[in-house]
């Protein structure tokens, strides 16, 4: 028994002596070793390192630092996340960065990409192209984000060592939903860079604090049309009605096409009477997506006498988008039989992204919401999946056994977005 102990014990020893070796080599003379030691720590994934890198974060070298910071990020853990804040700290943007990206990745995992991990650490490759990208990743409701990671974010938000920095860390806010970083993101909206404050706009849509709303107001004119079109697109989001007639006086006097769209979309989030004529108007355009926001706006506003209006539009259309957007607004008229529409348009992959928000919608309505129980039970695969996010966002405690049940379908995926709709509506109620 005594010789297999230490048998045991030698393998042990073998096992974890590459570890101590390397922990050893972070303190060596030679930058490079340092770097090495930093990036073979990073792929054991040990979390007994994490301390030992975390004394490194501070080196001299700023490519050992790099290397730090990114075997922290491949570590993990609840043990990473002060470090990745202390990081936040650092003075060089690309280390900055990864470390904002490593508290992403702990709350969505998978977040951090090798090959733009391995970019960031030649110190700006390709951080350009990522801040123009855009971003439509967010956290489900029910994960919840420690305090001190958002006030990180939203300090590097307004005060990081570069634009890029600062826009990546707006872009964080969002996808974690980090509502305590609201004041530092409207603050990052005052920015003379155009990607901190496309970000910031984004990260305040996705949060959805309507707070904020009258504080975007400034940039409806802005002349920076990617920069107006999201203020527009935000403050739609945010349903800010003191900003109709604002919104109602873009439309009226932009000739720019883009501007347009997002002003009548923004105004049909926002039924309001004063908007009726334009939405009416808007109708008959031959452009097809001021003809979906108009319809839109029609049926939320919810007058029935519009509804033979609307119908004959319908049947006329030919354009997917916008029929759509009409079997909307017949639904919110009362024509509920144009459900029927919406729920076939979830087995396409080009335009189940415009008729999952609009079921979403509809079944805050009690009678709507009892007729998505049959295909959420019996429809397809797609329909399934599409049914529970829908669910999960406007079901109600009803909603929970429906749920729990297609949690046991045999499609494993339709098993498993049924299970991750569950948690968020039990954290949502």
């Amino acid at each position: 028994m005594k010789r297999l102990f230490l048998g045991m014990t030698l393998v042990w020893a073998l096992v974890a002596a590459p570890s101590w070796a390397q922990v050893e080599d972070l303190k060596s003379e030679d930058p490079k070793r340092r770097a090495k030691a930093a990036e073979e720590l990073g792929k054991q994934k040990d979390t007994s390192s994490i301390e030992a890198l975390r004394g490194v974060l501070k080196d001299p070298d700023r490519n050992v630092r790099a290397e730090v910071v990114a075997a922290i990020v491949a570590i993990g853990t609840q043990h990473s996340l002060g470090p990745l804040m202390e990081a936040t700290r650092d003075s060089e943007p690309s280390i900055q960065i990864l470390a904002v990206d490593g508290l992403v990745n702990f709350y969505y995992p998978g977040y951090v990409q090798t090959g733009w991990t391995a970019a960031l650490k030649k110190f700006g490759t390709g951080l350009k192209g990522r801040v123009t990208e855009v971003n439509t990743l967010v956290v489900d409701p029910y994960v919840q984000v420690a305090p001190e990671v958002v006030e990180a974010l939203g300090r590097v938000a307004t005060g990081g060592t570069s634009m890029e920095s600062r826009a990546l860390a707006a872009r964080a806010a969002g996808i974690l939903r980090a509502r305590g970083a609201v004041p530092q993101l409207v603050e990052a909206l005052k920015s003379k860079d155009s990607g901190v404050i496309l970000d910031s706009l984004r990260a305040l849509e996705k949060i959805g604090d309507k707070s904020a709303g009258p504080q975007i107001s400034f940039l409806l004119r802005d002349l920076h049309e990617p920069v107006q079109v999201a203020a527009i697109d935000t403050m739609g989001q945010l349903q800010n009605r003191e900003s109709i007639p604002a919104l109602q006086d873009v439309l009226k006097t932009t000739k720019k096409a883009n501007p347009r769209r997002a002003a009548l979309v923004a105004l049909a989030k926002m039924p309001d009477p004063s908007s009726k004529p334009l939405f009416l108007q808007y109708l008959e355009d031959k452009d097809k997506y001021l003809r979906a926001a108009a319809a839109e706006g029609i049926g939320r506003i919810g007058d029935a006498a519009d509804r033979g209006r609307v119908k004959a539009a319908f049947d006329a259309e030919r354009s997917e988008s916008p029929r759509l957007s009409l079997a909307f607004a017949m639904v919110h008229l009362g024509e509920l039989d144009h459900l029927a529409y919406l729920l076939d348009a979830l087995n396409s992959t080009f335009h189940r992204g415009e008729a999952r928000p609009f079921l979403a919608e509809l079944a805050r309505k009690p009678e709507v919401l009892q007729k998505l129980y049959q295909p959420l039970k019996n429809g397809s695969n797609d329909q399934k999946k599409n049914l529970a996010q829908v669910v999960a966002s406007s079901g109600n405690a009803e909603s929970i056994p429906y749920l729990d049940e297609l949690s046991h379908d045999p499609n494993p995926e339709v098993a498993q977005e049924a299970i991750r709709a569950a948690k968020s509506l039990k954290a949502r109620l």
